[in-house]
């Protein structure tokens, strides 16, 4: 990494977002255990089966790969590609469908909250040390901490404005949910609406092809991510 004033210009290679996947991987198995001991009491633990397991990974892995692959395409980018904003969406569309077709009732989200913040927060330094490849680099910019990721140009460092953001919300969760019943109660809910609300302002920083008006396919995503959250939200009898 060499430092040119303000700006940084590093090749950070795909290897490190490898590793950087593989440790977000760790710590998120870490966090989902954790919240498992700490958050859950017998009355909140969801009738886990192994049908809700399959539907999770199937509809992350297909909304991670669609959705990323899709943005690619429409912006004339080569390749196959993968998104965190399609992984949650396409398991809350599964899950939401595996709980319609087996009866069962309420939010079955408390225990992903800090699993999905720390993969966020931890992966996003993947994306970042990744560099170019990686396609998450933001538009150009004259702010000091720009960053040049090897092309001689300052551009956002939107990978960590993400991170940062979902670290806040993680700092927030960890207080709220033992203290504050009613955010302990939506919380999934909450950080599904957050995460939509912070991905949406952050589009406007990348590169992507707009699909309608200055809106990309991931802005309509996080619109859609939204509405979901917003509507499980006022379900609730006591809201």
């Amino acid at each position: 990494m060499v430092a040119r004033g303000p700006i940084l210009a590093f090749d950070g290679g795909m290897l490190w977002h490898s590793f950087f996947d593989l440790l977000a991987s760790a710590l998120a198995f870490q966090a989902l255990r954790m919240g498992h001991a700490s958050w859950l009491s017998g009355e909140d633990l969801p009738a886990f089966r192994p049908a809700y397991g399959v539907a999770l990974v199937i509809g992350a892995g297909i909304g991670a790969y669609g959705l990323g692959t899709l943005n690619l395409w429409l912006s004339g980018l080569p390749g196959i590609g993968r998104s965190i904003l399609g992984a949650l969406c396409g398991a809350v569309a599964a899950i939401e469908v595996y709980k319609a077709v087996s009866g069962v009732k309420g939010s079955t989200g408390l225990i992903f909250v800090p699993a999905f913040c720390v993969a966020v927060v931890v992966g996003r330094f993947g994306c970042f040390l990744a560099g170019l490849p990686d396609q998450t680099y933001g538009i150009p910019s004259a702010l000091p901490w720009a960053v040049d990721f090897g092309d001689g140009i300052p551009r956002h460092p939107v990978q960590l404005y993400e991170s940062a953001a979902m670290a806040g919300f993680l700092g927030l969760a960890v207080w709220a949910v033992p203290h504050w019943p009613s955010f302990r109660a939506d919380a999934f809910y909450l950080m599904t609406g957050f995460y939509a609300v912070e991905r949406f302002g952050l589009e406007f920083l990348k590169p992507y092809a707009a699909l309608l008006g200055p809106l990309n396919i991931f802005h309509l995503a996080c619109l859609g991510l939204l509405a979901y959250s917003v509507a499980m939200i006022l379900r609730r009898p006591d809201v």
